[in-house]
C-alpha cells in the first residue's frame, strides 16, 4: 500500500494533464479520472465503534498533540459546520457494513526515545502492541527527528496488522511520521513546495505547523485505508501487497478542478490566509484528500 501511495504522489507532482477535470460548483465535487477497478475482496472491515489509541514517539508539543487529537474527534463530531471532517469520514459508511465510528482511547507518551531515533518496522509493531485490543486501531506517531525505515524514500506512513497474544485474531495499526525536517516536499505537499514538478507556491497551513498539517493528510489517508482494508482482504485495487485503497486511489486531489501538481480549488480562511477544505471541532481547519465513493464510483472531494 505505502509504496504505491508514495509513488502516486510523486507522479501527481511530476506530470501535467488537462486541468479541466471538474466543472461542478457544488460543495461536493466528483473528480474525473481513469476508471478504477475497485473491488471488495470479502474480508473483514472495521465497523461499529472503533477505539483509536495514540502512541506518541519522540518529542511532540502539547499544541501538536492537540491538533491531531482534535482531528480524531472531528471525524465523528456533528458540531463543525459544513464542509466538515465528519462529512468527509461519512463516505466510509458507503463501504459494506455501515458506519465506522472512531472513539479516542488511550494516549501513551514516549518522549525519551526508548527505542532510539532510527526505527525499523518491527519497532513499529512493538509500539503498536503497547495497546493491543480488539475493535481498535493503534496509531503510532513519530516526531520530526525520528527516522523510520522507508520514510521519505518510499512512504509517508503505513498501516498493517499484528496478531494478539492468542495468535487467533489480528488488530490494526497505523504509523505516520512528521516530515517537517526530513521530507516536507514529499509528505507535507501541498503545504510545502514539492521536490519534483512545477514549483508553485505552497498553500498556507491552518495550524502554522507544516509538519503536523502534513501528518493530518497522511493520517486521514491511512485511517480510511485501515477501516476499509484492515487485513489486506477488504476494499482495494491492484495486488494485495501494494494496493490502492479508499484514499490512496485518489492521491493529490483536494478540491474541484484538481490535476497532477495542483490540489484543486479549496477554501481560504479570510483572517489567516490558510487553505483548507474541512472544518473540525474547536474551530480547527484541515485539508483532507479525496476519498473513493463506492456509490458514485469516483473520487469525491469535499469542495
Amino acid at each position: 500500500m505505502s509504496l504505491v501511495f508514495f509513488l502516486a504522489i510523486l507522479i501527481s507532482l511530476f506530470c501535467s494533464i488537462d486541468p479541466a477535470l471538474a466543472t461542478s460548483r457544488k460543495l461536493t465535487a466528483l473528480v474525473e479520472q481513469q476508471p478504477l477497478l475497485f473491488k471488495y475482496h470479502n474480508g473483514a472491515l472495521l465497523k461499529g465503534n472503533i477505539t483509536v489509541n495514540l502512541v506518541w514517539y519522540g518529542d511532540f508539543t502539547p499544541v501538536q498533540r492537540s491538533i491531531i487529537v482534535d482531528f480524531i474527534q472531528s471525524l465523528n463530531s456533528p458540531r463543525a459546520p459544513f464542509p466538515s471532517a465528519s462529512s468527509w469520514w461519512k463516505t466510509t459508511e458507503k463501504y459494506k457494513g455501515g458506519a465506522s465510528t472512531l472513539v479516542l482511547g488511550k494516549q501513551i507518551l514516549h518522549p525519551a526515545y526508548t527505542l532510539g531515533k532510527s526505527l525499523k518496522s518491527y519497532h513499529l509493531v512493538a509500539l503498536a502492541n503497547k495497546v493491543n485490543q480488539l475493535n481498535a486501531i493503534s496509531v503510532i506517531l513519530t516526531a520530526k527527528d525520528v527516522a523510520v525505515d522507508g520514510f521519505c524514500m518510499s512512504r509517508c506512513g503505513t498501516h498493517g496488522s499484528t496478531r494478539r497474544a492468542s495468535g487467533k485474531t489480528r488488530t490494526a495499526y497505523v504509523w505516520v511520521g512528521n516530515s517537517e525536517t526530513q521530507c516536507p516536499g514529499q509528505c507535507a505537499w501541498p503545504y510545502h513546495q514539492p521536490i519534483y514538478g512545477p514549483q508553485t507556491p505552497p498553500l498556507v497551513s491552518p495550524s502554522g505547523d507544516v509538519g503536523v498539517d502534513g501528518m493530518i493528510i497522511n493520517l486521514a489517508t491511512l485511517l480510511a485505508g485501515t477501516v476499509t482494508n484492515p487485513f489486506n482482504n477488504g476494499y482495494f485495487q491492484g495486488p494485495a501487497t501494494a494496493p490502492l485503497e479508499a484514499v490512496s486511489a485518489c492521491t493529490g486531489l483536494f478540491g474541484s478542478g484538481a490535476y497532477p501538481g495542483y490540489p484543486g480549488q479549496v477554501l481560504t480562511d479570510k483572517s489567516s490566509g490558510a487553505s483548507y477544505n474541512a472544518n473540525g471541532v474547536n474551530g480547527r481547519k484541515y485539508l483532507l484528500p479525496a476519498m473513493w465513493d463506492p456509490e458514485a464510483s469516483a473520487c469525491r472531494t469535499l469542495v
